[in-house]
């Protein structure tokens, strides 16, 4: 019996894929925080980090690995780090994916959130379970239970058999319990003798004082007993009782025995029980009743013990479990000291805010904490007080009509809030040089306005903060700061909320937050106008009933859009389209545009624009198809050699070249034969005078005939008798194989033949095998038109006299004036005609032999030699350009065809507008009315009268843009539609 292959020392293989996941993995533990070693070490070997992880993958992963015994070793053996110490290695091995793969496995192959590092990095490779640890089940399995594997944990000892009590084999990791213990407990009560009721004695020095009562069973009298003294399984223990010693457990009283109470006694004689006492029945906190007390309950009862002293007042303050009085959580935390007034909590508060909003913001909501947000805005509004002198305050009072500048309407908004910014005076503020405290003071605030900003990107709170109206006058605020660059950040968070909150707004067009981000339209910052650009397109998202129509734009505004068109920048061109669009959609605004801009250059860019980002691309579509007829070759004719392909042959070595020779010509045929002699005579005439040339030798008749049948088993040497004129004659035949139509490259690629005549007119054709149609061509161009390649390595397009000499063309059979360029273009079509043709006959030549060798034909059917396909008439064809623009694809219905998006529908759609709403201004009705009286009538509109048609801006507009308009609707299938409800708009009019 053979031994096992043995597994190859383990080395790593540095390959763009092992390049590429250190990477992801060195990012993946920067983000989390944890060290991380590209190439660990396992003794003198350095472990190979993506064998290992892909290798444990395939194995189920981390934890099914963890859960079966000894499989750390195999895993050890399977990837060659095998040492000496079995256990060693194998525990070296899980700290090491451990450490390094345990998390991103997690994330990565299970897609869940792996636990924190505080119990996953760092802590040590104990046991498995990772995809459900959690903070409270490892810490208390970290406490109670201990995982002792000798694979999983560290190395240990094994026990032997007779270490482990009970049983007759060794039990390997497991341990016993230890014997609890029994903590003292001095006796604090009186030494003074007390009367006892009547009935009972005191107990003897040599007897256990029994409880007084059962813990359940207080005394009417005693509603709150002492504080009891904890033991170490935090279970309560009676002060004024030994805990009773389990006779199996070694400890302090193991070996004491009480006395026994004498039967005899008179006491126990006429001892009579207690009347039953009524319960006192407490409400118990469960999972069911209530979660959160219950878990925090048992979370403080994990706590360790925090007392030692044995005194009444430390064991008072010891029974109040560590954790009871934490105080309130951070968010509370962080919201009391935003509205405390001290600067140096208010700091602590917005530093922990901000991270909060960060990394908890699909979490942390205005909803859940009452006053956050008002104690945010007002916060915020403590940057009127940096650059002017107000100080902006909020106020709820619904009588307050005319109060101070800086008193704010809490309830409905200060309507007025620009008026009051335009009659505030600046500060002297210094762009470049400010005290620590302005600066100071300036930071904090953004950090509450950023923090606003992260919270609105969740939808709940940005539906929240849409109804709080003081918000509103603080972006107002923000917004109409001075230009300087100290104030630049604070300004883009302002706008991201807007962007944010603008869906769920209803904004008129005397809405001071409305001026306030057309006025950002005006800034020279690109961000700037983007932003506010989103934020105005998405007023009113939500509420299509409530549509804001953007009137009151200012025509410098309009200019500024129009011009932003130009320039090549997608996105920014995208939000002045989503503007145009939503500003087109109503009658006066496109009155205000017909007036203030000029149209005709918008229109025309707006047609240029449906080609944005579009690839052009050509069909071929066929017409015609192609007219052929088959010429029967004779059975024993043999294909001539291409020129490329005998070089190739010539350079292999014999028996090598024999074999290549006979699957290029010749395929396997159950019904066809070849003679001997003509197989044999074909691969001479074929190589004999070459290898003579390079003085090689080639193969004698005999060899050549054996080697048939290594190529093609199926074939074989045969001797038939055949009758001949004169008599009966034998005939050598070869059976099973026939010579191919057309040879077939090394690597698959049939050759097709030169249709061009030799000699103009002819009928005999060239017959040069190639193998592409590119060969072909430089053939033909070469070979048979005789021109030559120029210094630039490129064929001049001259001017001449061509005729085409291919198959039975007859279009230019008679020698006409031509380009090079033209004449090639059209012998092309015949190159792909012959291609394409020469396929199809070979797929149906296939299938003709297929069915020939039927079982129920095979031995009937006579033979069929291949057909020689020639061209009659090629096909027709015509070239066909598409245009292609951005599109997508349906989200409810993936299967359906991809629909135009982007920059090019947006341009159509405001066509469209345009072409819809410019009949219905008054600029239009001013043109018809001028028309009328230049043509001498009256300026009635009455129906048939001469001011019954319209259209004359649309003829205005679109007519020199007709022409392109139709070419995007036969080029651009994906426009098409949108086009065509644009034409019948025009055509209305």
């Amino acid at each position: 019996m053979a031994p096992p292959n043995p597994v190859p020392e383990h080395t790593i293989e540095r390959t763009r894929e092992y390049e590429a996941f250190i990477e992801e993995l060195r990012s993946f533990h920067e983000e989390r925080g944890t060290n991380f070693d590209p190439e660990p070490k396992m003794g003198t070997m350095n472990v190979d980090l993506y064998q290992l992880f892909n290798y444990i993958v395939e194995n189920g992963g981390y934890d099914k690995v963890s859960d079966e015994k000894l499989m750390w070793r195999k895993m050890c053996e399977g990837l060659g780090l095998m040492r000496h110490n079995a256990p060693a290695d194998a525990y070296t091995l899980k700290q090491i994916f451990y450490k390094n793969l345990a998390a991103y496995e997690i994330k990565k192959i299970h897609n869940q959130e792996p636990p924190p590092p505080e119990i996953l990095e760092f802590t040590t490779a104990k046991g498995g379970s990772l995809l459900t640890r959690t903070l409270e089940n490892f810490q208390a399995k970290g406490r109670g239970d201990k995982d002792e594997s000798g694979d999983d944990g560290t190395p240990s000892r094994e026990r032997r058999a007779d270490e482990t009590p009970g049983s007759g084999r060794a039990s390997r990791g497991l341990r016993e319990a230890p014997a609890p213990r029994v903590i003292f407990h001095p006796d604090t009560n009186s030494s003074r003798q007390t009367r006892q009721p009547s009935g009972h004695q005191p107990a003897d020095a040599n007897t256990p004082s029994q409880p007084q009562s059962h813990p359940h069973h207080r005394h009417p009298h005693h509603p709150h007993p002492r504080p009891q003294p904890m033991s170490q399984n935090n279970t309560p223990i009676p002060v004024h009782a030994a805990p009773h010693p389990h006779p199996n457990r070694g400890g302090a009283s193991h070996g004491f025995n009480p006395t026994p109470l004498d039967p005899a006694s008179a006491l126990v004689q006429n001892y009579q029980p207690p009347p039953p006492q009524q319960l006192q029945l407490r409400i118990v906190d469960t999972p069911a009743s209530n979660p959160d007390i219950f878990t925090r309950g048992q979370r403080m009862l994990r706590q360790p013990p925090s007392y030692t002293s044995s005194s009444t007042s430390t064991l008072i303050r010891a029974s109040i479990p560590a954790g009871s009085l934490d105080g309130p959580n951070i968010y509370e935390r962080c919201l009391l000291a935003l509205r405390s007034g001290i600067r140096a909590e208010q700091a602590y508060g917005l530093n922990h805010l901000v991270k909060i909003s960060y990394e908890r913001g699909d979490k942390y909501k205005f909803s859940q904490f009452s006053g956050l947000a008002e104690g945010l805005t007002e916060f915020a509004l403590g940057v009127g007080s940096l650059f002017y002198d107000v100080e902006w305050a909020i106020s709820n009072d619904p009588e307050l009509d005319e109060g101070a500048i800086g008193d704010l309407d809490g309830i409905n908004g200060s309507s007025d809030i620009l008026e009051r910014i335009a009659q505030l005076e600046p500060k002297d503020v210094q762009d470049n040089f400010q005290p620590a405290e302005f600066t100071d003071h300036l930071t904090l605030i953004t950090e509450a306005v950023l923090t606003i900003r992260n919270m609105v990107m969740l939808q709940e709170n940005a539906w929240f903060m849409a109804e709080y109206p003081t918000l509103k006058d603080l972006l107002c605020i923000l917004l109409c700061l001075p230009n300087m660059d100290i104030v630049v950040e604070l300004k883009h968070f302002a706008l991201d909320i807007a962007e944010q909150i603008t869906p769920y707004l209803v904004l008129d067009s005397d809405d001071a937050l409305y001026k306030t981000l057309l006025a950002q339209l005006s800034s020279n910052d690109r961000g700037t106008i983007l932003t506010a650009l989103r934020a105005i397109d998405r007023i009113s998202m939500s509420h299509p009933t409530e549509t804001n129509k953007l009137s009151g734009v200012p025509p410098a505004v309009l200019q500024n859009l129009m011009d932003w068109l130009l320039l090549n920048d997608d996105e920014l061109m995208d939000s002045c389209l989503d503007f145009l669009y939503q500003y087109t959609a109503v009658v006066p605004n496109l009155e205000v545009l017909l007036r203030c801009t000029n149209v005709e250059h918008l229109v025309m860019h707006l047609t240029r624009l449906l080609s944005h980002g579009a690839k052009r691309t050509n069909k071929e579509i066929t017409v015609s198809e192609a007219h052929i007829a088959y010429d029967v070759p004779s059975e024993d004719q043999v294909a001539p050699i291409p020129r490329d392909l005998l070089e190739r042959l010539l350079s292999m070595e014999e028996h090598e070249r024999c074999y290549a020779w006979l699957r290029c010509f010749f395929e396997e045929d159950p019904d066809s034969q070849i003679t001997q002699i003509a197989i044999w005579q074909a691969y001479n005439a074929a190589f004999v005078d070459p290898l003579k040339r390079i003085n090689r030798g080639m193969l004698n008749a005999a060899d050549f005939i054996r080697n048939i049948s290594t190529v093609y088993q199926t074939a074989g040497a045969q001797i038939v008798r055949d009758q001949g004129p004169n008599g009966e004659v034998q005939k050598f035949i070869i059976r099973g194989i026939k010579p191919r139509p057309h040879p077939i490259s090394p690597e698959g690629r049939e050759y097709f033949q030169c249709s061009w005549a030799r000699v103009p007119g002819s009928q005999v054709k060239c017959g040069v095998l190639n193998l592409s149609v590119e060969k072909m061509w430089e053939h033909i161009l070469m070979d048979h038109i005789g021109e030559t390649r120029g210094e630039d390595n490129k064929f001049p397009n001259r001017e001449g006299l061509f005729t085409c000499s291919w198959g039975i063309c007859t279009k230019y059979r008679k020698s006409t004036k031509l380009t090079l360029v033209q004449l090639m273009v059209h012998i092309k079509t015949h190159l792909r005609a012959e291609e394409a043709l020469h396929i199809a006959a070979q797929h149906k030549g296939s299938g003709a032999d297929m069915h020939a060798t039927t079982p129920s034909s095979a031995s009937s059917a006579p033979k069929r030699p291949m057909p020689k396909l020639r061209v009659l008439k090629p096909a027709n064809t015509i070239i066909m350009t598409y245009e292609e623009t951005a599109s997508v694809r349906d989200e409810r219905n993936p299967n359906a065809p991809p629909q135009a998006a982007g920059i090019p529908l947006s341009a159509v759609l405001i066509l469209r507008n345009i072409a819809r709403n410019v009949v219905k201004t008054d600029s239009e009705e001013a043109l018809l009315k001028q028309q009328r009286l230049q043509q001498g009538g009256d300026d009635s509109d009455d129906e048939g009268g001469p001011a019954a048609g319209k259209g004359i801006w649309n003829e205005r507009l679109f007519r020199p843009v007709m022409q392109r308009l139709w070419e995007v609707f036969t080029e651009n299938r994906l426009l098409a539609p949108y086009i065509t409800s644009l034409f019948q708009l025009l055509e209305r009019d």
